[in-house]
């Protein structure tokens, strides 16, 4: 079956006949049903479907073009015969490929550590299922299963595939062939037409759904360490940071905080109730946040643990065939799984979630090991009474069958050594309530608790929710932000980071980051400086280590503490811009950080470029991920690029440039064209939100008659549930910027809903435009002069200041030049 849901979207869907097969719930994934009545699209299609029925193939083209996007058939001859095999369809396995061309360009295919770089490579498999192994290791299957990729062409015309199928799957990327095989389910192909490498995302996110929407004070800096053993220690790492004058917006607990390692517990000898409830409750005066982690085994050892016992009352775990919760192992011990499949399963975890957060108000949950992790591998474990929590050796008596779904006819490279996928998870036997086996749903268990995580905090909370999640799915970015796994205190990781951040992005999960310093090992004073310099831009900016290694706090060394003051000041005076990039992925679902080809698709050039990233389309971060560099290689793309330290200018071609860097530089510049809001730094975001608003205008260096920069600012309160534009609760404003280089100049703005801004009295009180060489004679405000106002020029850059312009009122600067 193939239809045009839309015009820029195509469905092709092939199942069995003779039988339903497993699929994508609509629980989880809202779509129009196959046997559903579509509306007739109100515009023409931009995409068509033929096939052929023997060999059975479809192909799917670009109308204005001709061009073939995808296509399935088997060449009549040619090198591609032997590998190019027609569609298989069997219980088990489908095999489907699809003729690339040589010159094309891909990305995408799941999430996995790629050393690489960004873009896919020829002659490699990408196994995509959820799997809980450390982000160190490179080129396996993760905790993120994604089967959709975007495909660039020659000029920049791109469009995107997406295979809905959660079961476990190899795809092949061969010289002119992509081919997957896939040990389940259907075919359910989506095809987005773009053109651009953005229009594709929009046009993703528009099924998938759109990137949730963060809490202004989540892109602020995030502490966390597996191993603050006690509140008190907490508390002193609070300070510290404030000491230091190192801006911190949240706190973070790992296990440490529970009783034996119980969600939603406490162990009142280190973490005493009353002592934990007033630190968070400082945070909060001080207008900090805090977030806790919980995992998903839910401990079944102690007959004095609630949360387990109620939700035994309401049946709601992970199943035997025999019909007994299945069992497994992480750090209490012996745990069984809720199955977020289950309706009732929402409820009850909203229940635990309000009892925990009536007794210690947190802002946000980490939901880890969602894949989900076990400690054993086993199709039914049973175990002896004895309790070895923490315990990461199996103690429970498993009996692994090897039934066909642990081990299907065709092996997936699971953990890189065509593992059983049972291993180290829950047995593909195990049953949800509705009779799914675990075979068909594993890799969307990160995707259902984020889900239910989600709506609990909203219920919970009434406000909007953060959460965290280490495992997901295409999906998952409706729901939950997401970092990079666990990593290592290596200039590798730095680069890995980079490379997964962007990737992350494109599969619709834009709030992302890694762990800043590594989480496995010590990292030195160099490397941890390089690190907070790159993951400062990052839109979720955390630094989180292992008990296993000595504290890595910014403050303990003296070059981390300086790059972090730098690096997060820039950041913290960005968070309008970085805000206003939360709007438009949610409005949009462009990533927040994206690479370079998606700002400059015309260019080939930026293709090839893995290791710097773009915040925005203006934003350039040039990283150093190499020890004792001293200088970076940086493409730069055609234009007029300036220094967001000094102002520094590159004029290029579109070529590379190296960079000057000792250990204290990052380079970060913005381009030519562009309008962006800023505040003033300051330790937190919401003292940020209280400074007056900068607007920073980079014009091109060039001998044309006239330049012109845009940009836009949306602001809220940052914790309304929802983020809309509307009367009295948001304000949306658009600059532009038109400068005459023989005469004169203008600046407006057009506010959309302004009594918000006005409410805040959010104010515009400096506007420093880059690129002007000639003086100034006068300039006016709404048409009036302005005494008040200071005026600095020199080295093309002109400086208002003191300005006083109320954002939520439409405005015009006029200028003139001698």
């Amino acid at each position: 079956m193939c239809r045009i849901e839309k015009s820029t979207q195509l469905q092709v869907y092939i199942s069995d006949a003779a039988k339903p097969r497993w699929e994508v719930p609509q629980s989880m994934l809202p779509r129009p049903t196959i046997d559903s009545k579509l509306p007739s699209p109100t515009e023409t299609p931009l995409l068509a479907v033929t096939y052929t029925t023997k060999p059975f193939g479809f192909a799917v083209t670009r109308i204005s073009t001709g061009d073939v996007l995808f296509n399935s058939t088997p060449p009549a001859s040619g090198d591609l015969e032997p590998l190019f095999n027609p569609l298989v369809f069997k219980d088990q396995y489908i095999e489907l490929s699809t003729q690339l061309p040589k010159s094309t360009t891909l990305f995408g295919l799941g999430e996995s550590t790629r050393p690489d770089g960004l873009k896919l490579k020829k002659g490699k498999n990408y196994t995509l299922w959820t799997t809980d192994i450390a982000a160190l290791f490179a080129d396996i299957d993760l905790y993120g299963a994604w089967p959709f990729y975007i495909e660039v062409r020659d000029a920049g015309v791109s469009h995107g595939v997406l295979l809905l199928n959660s079961n476990g799957m190899e795809v092949s990327y061969g010289e002119e062939f992509l081919t997957y095989r896939v040990i389940g389910g259907v075919l359910d192909f989506y095809f987005f037409p773009g053109p651009s490498p953005l229009d594709v995302v929009d046009q993703y996110t528009q099924l998938v759904g759109r990137p949730a929407a963060q809490p202004y004070w989540a892109f602020g800096f995030h502490q966390c360490r597996w191993g603050y053993k006690n509140v008190t220690i907490v508390k002193t790492v609070v300070e510290n940071f404030k000491k230091a004058g190192i801006p911190l917006d949240t706190m973070w607990n790992d296990i440490d905080y529970s009783d034996r390692y119980l969600d939603f517990t406490h162990d009142e000898e280190r973490f005493p109730l009353k002592e934990w409830r007033a630190f968070v409750d400082e945070l909060h005066a001080n207008d900090q946040h805090y977030v806790i982690l919980v995992d998903p085994g839910i401990g079944s050892a102690y007959n004095d643990y609630k949360t387990y016992s109620r939700g035994l009352e309401q049946d709601i775990f992970l199943k035997t065939e025999n019909g007994e919760p299945y069992l497994g192992q992480v750090w209490p011990g012996p745990v069984v799984y809720p199955d977020f499949l289950n309706p009732n399963a929402t409820l009850w975890w909203t229940n635990e979630v309000q009892l925990f957060h009536d007794q210690i108000p947190f802002d946000g949950m980490w939901i880890d090991m969602n894949e989900v992790s076990n400690f054993c591998t086993g199709t039914y474990c049973t175990w002896n009474g004895t309790i070895l929590g923490g315990v990461t050796e199996c103690y429970l008596q498993c009996t692994d069958t090897h039934t066909k779904y642990d081990d299907p006819p065709f092996k997936i490279n699971h953990f890189g050594t065509l593992e059983s996928l049972g291993h180290l998870t829950a047995s593909m036997t195990a049953k949800h309530f509705d009779g799914t086996l675990e075979y068909d749903a594993h890799s969307l268990y990160g995707l259902a608790e984020s889900i239910a995580t989600k709506k609990a905090l909203t219920t919970v909370r009434k406000k909007r929710p953060f959460l965290l999640s280490r495992s997901t799915f295409v999906a998952s970015g409706a729901h939950t932000a997401h970092w990079t796994g666990d990593n290592k205190a290596t200039y590798n990781d730095i680069a890995y980071s980079i490379v997964s951040v962007m990737n992350s992005g494109m599969a619709g999960i834009p709030m992302v980051g890694a762990d800043i310093c590594g989480f496995y090992d010590m990292a030195s004073d160099d490397l941890c400086s390089r690190w907070i310099q790159t993951g400062a831009f990052h839109p979720f900016s955390r630094a989180h280590s292992s008990r296993d290694n000595a504290p890595k706090e910014f403050y303990l060394f003296k070059k981390v503490t300086a790059s972090a003051k730098k690096a997060l000041g820039l950041k913290y005076q960005l968070l309008p811009y970085y805000y206003t990039l939360n709007w438009e992925a949610h409005t949009k679902g462009y990533p927040m950080v994206r690479p370079l080809f998606m700002a400059f698709p015309t260019d080939p050039k930026t293709l090839d470029v893995s290791y710097q990233f773009l915040v925005g389309n203006h934003i350039l971060v040039s990283p150093v991920f190499t020890e004792n560099a001293t200088s970076v290689e940086a493409y730069i793309p055609k234009g007029t690029w300036y220094n967001m330290f000094d102002f520094s200018q590159i004029v290029s071609k579109g070529e590379k440039f190296t960079l000057q860097a000792p250990w204290d530089v990052i380079n970060v510049h913005v381009h030519e064209g562009a309008i962006i809001p800023m505040q003033e730094s300051a330790l937190t975001s919401a003292a940020v939100r209280k400074t007056p608003f900068t607007l920073l205008i980079p014009l091109p260096n060039s001998d044309s008659v006239s330049s012109s920069a845009s940009g836009y600012l949306f602001l809220d309160d940052g914790e309304e549930i929802d983020m809309t534009l509307s009367a009295g609760q948001s304000t949306l404003v658009t600059f532009e910027a038109l400068v005459d280089r023989r005469k004169n100049g203008t600046i407006t703005s057009h506010v959309e809903h302004g009594e918000y801004a006005m409410k805040e009295g959010w104010i515009v009180d400096r506007v420093v435009i880059l690129g002007l060489d000639s003086a100034l004679s006068f300039f006016h405000v709404n048409q009036k002069a302005n005494a008040r106002v200071k005026v600095l020029q020199n080295d093309q850059k002109l400086e208002l200041s003191g300005l006083r312009i109320p954002l939520g009122e439409d405005f015009q600067i006029d200028w003139t030049y001698e």
